[in-house]
């Protein structure tokens, strides 16, 4: 497959964490509220790669609105200093892998995410060096079809590639029409992708390099 840019997805990518987010948001939960609520992996994984309103929404049904943003919001914050403490577990042979793609193409992020959250990724892996940009609906306001345009905008991509493990993310690759690499390891499932891959080292397969 040729391409000139591949643009990734961040949980259920290229790192799994769920456990150590529900460990961050059941103490958020604890402290403030009232509610006999307790999440695990499992549930935030069903969850993970919606905007994070939509993710409130389902959480806390019986709140109303400005209460649910207030939640989550606490929740992220916590989230964060957890994360950034501890980083969560990479997929097998990441950092291999994306060492060996950046020689070749430029490497992106776009996740459905809060702000500071692909930095914190950034930052507790070490794996910053290999990326050159990176979007999130906190730092636009906006879902991810819009920002992964915007990435290909921004970097003058003539060919670029979306790789995800959600339908979310399928359908946010086809707004854009690039072509969409499914993750078949992490959260989601997705019917008709492109090509599929069942670790991030079959990445180095695929393209043309």
């Amino acid at each position: 497959m040729h391409t000139d840019g591949i643009l990734f997805d961040l949980d259920g990518t290229l790192w799994d964490s769920t456990e150590l987010v529900a460990e961050a948001w059941n103490e958020v939960i604890r402290k403030n509220t009232l509610l006999d609520l307790n999440l695990d992996g499992t549930r935030l994984k069903q969850l993970f790669g919606q905007l994070l309103p939509d993710i409130a929404a389902q959480i806390f049904p019986n709140c109303p609105k400005a209460r649910q943003l207030e939640l989550i919001d606490l929740c992220c914050k916590r989230e964060h200093e957890v994360l950034s403490e501890t980083c969560a577990p990479l997929y097998e042979n990441l950092e291999q892998t994306l060492d060996a793609l950046s020689r070749s193409f430029p490497l992106f992020i776009v996740s459905n995410c809060q702000a500071g959250y692909i930095e914190t990724f950034l930052k507790t892996s070490r794996l910053e060096k290999y990326f050159k940009g990176h979007l999130c609906p906190g730092d636009t306001g906006e879902a991810k079809a819009h920002n992964i345009g915007e990435i290909i905008r921004r970097y003058a991509l003539s060919a670029p590639v979306y790789v995800g493990d959600t339908m979310g993310d399928y359908l946010a690759a086809k707004e854009n029409k690039i072509p969409f690499v499914f993750a078949s390891y992490g959260f989601g499932t997705v019917s008709a992708p492109d090509c599929t891959i069942a670790k991030p080292m079959d990445l180095l397969s695929l393209f043309d390099r």
